[in-house]
C-alpha cells in the first residue's frame, strides 16, 4: 500500500496529519487509510474529480480492532463530530475482519483501496490481507441491478412528490422528496462502489457521493445560509415533516427543492451510465 503524500500540497499534508492525531486519541484505531482527497481544482485521489475552491474534503477509511463495543457508527460520528472544526473529513468506519473478508472475496471498492490508497497509520497489530481479483462481470450485473431498483424507486418517489406538490400538500412532498434523494444517493454508492454505508443521513450520503461528480458536489454545495436552509429543509423533510405539527415549509421551497431532485435524479442516471460502460470497457479490455 502507498504511502507518500508527496503529491498533496504543504497545507493538505498538515490538515491530514491533525485529522490523524485526532481519530487516533479518538478511537484508537488500528489504521487509518486516505482513499478520497478533492481540492480546488486539483485532482489527486483514487475516487475523486476536481471540484471547486472552498469545497476541500478528505475522504479516510479508520479500520478498528475487532471487538470494540462501539458501532461502526458511532465511531464515525465520534471522528467526524471532533474533526469538523479543524479539518473536513468524510469517514467509514469498519473493523480488521470486516475489512480483511472484502478484500479477498475481491470486491470492487475494498481491494482497490487495498492497491492504490494511502496509509496515514499503522498499529501494527494487523495486517491487510491481499487483494483478490475483481469479478468485473459480476460486478457489472451486479452495478446495473442495484442502480436499476434504487433508482427506479427514487423515480417514484419523486414522482409521487409531484402529485403532492400539484395538491399543494407542501409537508407530504418534502418527505417524499427526502426520499427521492435517499434512494437515489444510495443507487450512486451501489453503482460506483458497490457498497453504501447503511444510514439515512441525507448529508453523509451526500458527501460520500459528491467524489463521482462534480454536478453533484455542486446541487447542494451548503456555501451560504440559503443553500445551507434549502438542505436543512430537504433534511427535516424525513422526520419533522411527517410527526411534527409545528413544521412550516413553503410552496415555493418544496418547488425550488423538487427542481433540485429532478436534477439529482438525472445527473445520476447519466453518471451512472456513464460508471457501467467504463467497466463494460475494462472487461472488454482482459
Amino acid at each position: 500500500m502507498n504511502t507518500s503524500l508527496t503529491h498533496l500540497s504543504t497545507f493538505q499534508r498538515q490538515q491530514l496529519e491533525t485529522a490523524k492525531r485526532i481519530i487516533i486519541q479518538a478511537v484508537h484505531p488500528e489504521k487509518i487509510i486516505l482513499f478520497g482527497v478533492f481540492s480546488g481544482g486539483e485532482k489527486a485521489t483514487l475516487f475523486t474529480e476536481s471540484l471547486p475552491s472552498g469545497m476541500r474534503a478528505y475522504d479516510l477509511l479508520v479500520i478498528t480492532r475487532v471487538g470494540d463495543r462501539r458501532s461502526d457508527y458511532e465511531m464515525q460520528d465520534i471522528i467526524e463530530n471532533r474533526c469538523r472544526s479543524e479539518v473536513p473529513v468524510t469517514v467509514l468506519v469498519h473493523d480488521i475482519d470486516y475489512i480483511n473478508q472484502r478484500i479477498a472475496e475481491g470486491h470492487y471498492f475494498f481491494s482497490m483501496i487495498r492497491e492504490e490508497a494511502i496509509m496515514l497509520y499503522d498499529a501494527g497489530k494487523t495486517v491487510l490481507v491481499a487483494a483478490g481479483l475483481p469479478d468485473l462481470p459480476r460486478i457489472r450485473v451486479t452495478a446495473q441491478r442495484d442502480f436499476d431498483r434504487w433508482g427506479r424507486q427514487a423515480w417514484a418517489f419523486f414522482r409521487s412528490a409531484e402529485f403532492n406538490l400539484e395538491r399543494e400538500e407542501w409537508k407530504i412532498a418534502a418527505f417524499l422528496l427526502h426520499q427521492a434523494a435517499e434512494q437515489m444517493y444510495q443507487a450512486i454508492l451501489l453503482a460506483f462502489m458497490g457498497y453504501k454505508p447503511t444510514t439515512h443521513n441525507l448529508d453523509k450520503l451526500r458527501r460520500y457521493t459528491n467524489r463521482f461528480s462534480i454536478e453533484l458536489a455542486l446541487l447542494f454545495p451548503r456555501d451560504s445560509e440559503e443553500e445551507d436552509r434549502l438542505f436543512r429543509l430537504l433534511v427535516s423533510g424525513y422526520v419533522d415533516a411527517r410527526y411534527k405539527e409545528d413544521f412550516d415549509v413553503s410552496g415555493s421551497d418544496i418547488k425550488i427543492l423538487t427542481e433540485r431532485i429532478r436534477q439529482l435524479l438525472e445527473i445520476a442516471e447519466r453518471i451512472c451510465k456513464n460508471r457501467l460502460l467504463s467497466l463494460e470497457k475494462r472487461m472488454a479490455s482482459i
